[in-house]
């Protein structure tokens, strides 16, 4: 397994309908790195955004989807979803704030 560092697990956050619903009960949903598992997802999250204390951290592998050109069949890349669940007290996280 890579040496992954904690800039490198969170890769972007969805922005879902559903995803949406979920922050505000300050459920906060991301793409991570596919390889990183459920602590250092909480790492990162408390590092990247300060004053965030996570409560519990849900992981989901999402397979690529099959695509074809022409008679060749191929898949799309693999991602990994981590929704993550602050506790009470901490802070909201910023880059939801403005949607």
């Amino acid at each position: 397994m890579a040496d992954i560092k904690y800039y490198d697990v969170i890769l972007k956050p969805v922005i879902t309908e559903k995803s949406m619903n979920g922050m505000a009960d300050k459920e906060y949903t991301f793409l991570v790195h596919p390889e990183a598992n459920k602590t250092q997802i909480k790492e990162a999250v408390e590092k990247m955004f300060e004053g965030a204390k996570v409560l519990r951290v849900n992981t989901m592998n999402c397979q690529g989807k099959k695509k074809r050109r022409g008679i060749v069949v191929g898949r799309t890349a693999k991602t990994k979803k981590a929704i993550v669940k602050l506790t009470a007290d901490s802070k909201d996280i910023e880059i939801f704030a403005g949607l």
